[in-house]
């Protein structure tokens, strides 16, 4: 599929994200209880060299996590995890110049998040919370608004859709995109995530990425996030640190199919696949 959509940009706080092709995000879990790497980057420093390897791999985003949102995980307070983000995002954005998301839902984070210099709100409950979709436009920043179904602590127990998950999906974010609009967060702010893995089975999932362009319908850069994540151990028999090779494939998958962030633990070779993948869609290389 040859991807003719127009450039995109985003301003996000000071920093300009070109999505005229893919960018890939960067995970920096400062959480104990991370599937992949909880407890991995809890001090300051290991965080900051952690996104400092990133970026050199050519992250154009670090993604900040304050509480986990692994199926089974519980809630966390909005100052459990301002404690565990904010002195991370000041000091990705005072020492590496980062442009930084946090990944978040309290209003209260979204917040101070903002008056420390990131430049991305990425929300798993879609605003959905009391007081985010406020929270959000004050902001002043881009946000990604994401699909699931029920909350980490139990939406992998018995998922199921009444129409095929991929017009559910689409149903969803177009309910959102209005919601945000309603209190003046215009569309030119918002981006768009499935929600791999957040209230789906592996055959949903895999519908999902196969039938993605249904999304790219609604008019808005999507983001995809399915780095280590259990439909690939499912499909290849194989443990969380042993995924990177599905995840290529996936990557790819994505790219063809429209995604504009690729949401990841294992930068420099997700910047690799998805700059192949786009070479060739594109019939050359088109960005440095």
């Amino acid at each position: 599929m040859m991807d003719d959509s127009p450039a995109i940009s985003l301003q996000c706080g000071r920093h300009r994200l070109d999505l005229s092709f893919p960018r890939v995000m960067g995970i920096l879990n400062v959480t104990p209880d991370s599937f992949s790497d909880g407890g991995r980057h809890l001090a300051l420093d290991d965080a900051l060299r952690h996104a400092e390897r990133m970026l050199a791999e050519g992250a154009a985003i670090v993604d900040v996590g304050g509480e986990s949102t692994r199926p089974g995980a519980d809630p966390i307070s909005p100052q459990q995890e301002l404690e565990r983000v904010a002195p991370v995002v000041e000091a990705l954005v005072r020492e590496l110049d980062a442009l930084v998301s946090v990944d978040t839902s309290s209003p209260a984070v979204m917040r101070e998040v903002a008056s420390l210099g990131a430049g991305l709100i990425n929300d798993v409950r879609a605003l959905e919370h009391q007081g985010a979709l406020e929270a959000a436009a004050g902001s002043g920043l881009p946000v990604c608004l994401m699909h699931r179904q029920g909350e980490p602590r139990d939406m992998q127990q018995a998922p199921r859709y009444d129409v095929p998950v991929e017009e559910a999906v689409a149903d969803f974010l177009e309910s959102r995109v209005a919601a945000c609009e309603a209190v003046g967060l215009r569309r030119e702010r918002l981006l768009l995530d499935p929600g791999f893995g957040f209230g789906k089975t592996v055959e949903h999932n895999l519908r999902l990425l196969n039938r993605m362009e249904r999304l790219t319908h609604l008019g808005l850069p999507l983001l995809v996030g399915m780095s280590r994540k259990s439909m690939i151990g499912k499909v290849l028999a194989r443990p969380v640190e042993e995924r990177l090779p599905g995840g290529l494939a996936l990557t790819a998958l994505a790219v063809e199919r429209g995604a504009r962030i690729l949401r990841v633990h294992d930068v420099g070779p997700t910047v690799d696949a998805a700059n192949m993948t786009w070479a060739v869609l594109k019939e050359g290389c088109e960005h440095d």
